[in-house]
């Protein structure tokens, strides 16, 4: 899809470096806005935690969607993965600077939501109500 994407935008004479800019922002756009990476920045926001934990604390999420998820974030150098060589293993995930950097973003983001959320379902009803 990536390279999908630059080509379109070559073809359109955006510039290079700014097509670059444009892949990177849509990329990061698409993780940051995936449900599964919200619930787990936000559940890591007050410190480090074990897979475990995480697990319970993100309901429905699968088992194989958190590691992906992680992954993605720990791939991101939105949170690092430690592991402790003890018996039995331990693993703790946590918020980076730049990690605690997006939940400090998406609290705003909450609080806007928050501010506006009666004029939105009003909205969604009005629509409705239209068909």
């Amino acid at each position: 899809m990536n390279a999908d994407l630059r080509t379109e935008l070559a073809e359109r004479g955006i510039a290079p470096d700014c097509v670059e800019t444009i892949v990177v922002v849509r990329e990061v756009l698409a993780r940051v806005g995936d449900k599964w990476t919200m619930l787990i920045v936000g559940a890591l926001k007050d410190g480090p935690m074990r897979f475990t934990a995480l697990h319970g604390e993100v309901t429905g999420i699968s088992q194989r969607m958190l590691g992906h998820t992680l992954s993605a974030l720990t791939r991101d150098g939105l949170a690092t993965r430690t592991a402790y060589p003890e018996v039995p293993p331990r693993v703790e995930y946590e918020l980076t600077d730049l990690g605690r950097s997006l939940a400090s973003a998406v609290e705003h983001l909450v609080g806007w939501v928050t501010q506006h959320q009666d004029e939105i379902m009003d909205n969604r009803v009005r629509s409705d109500v239209l068909g």
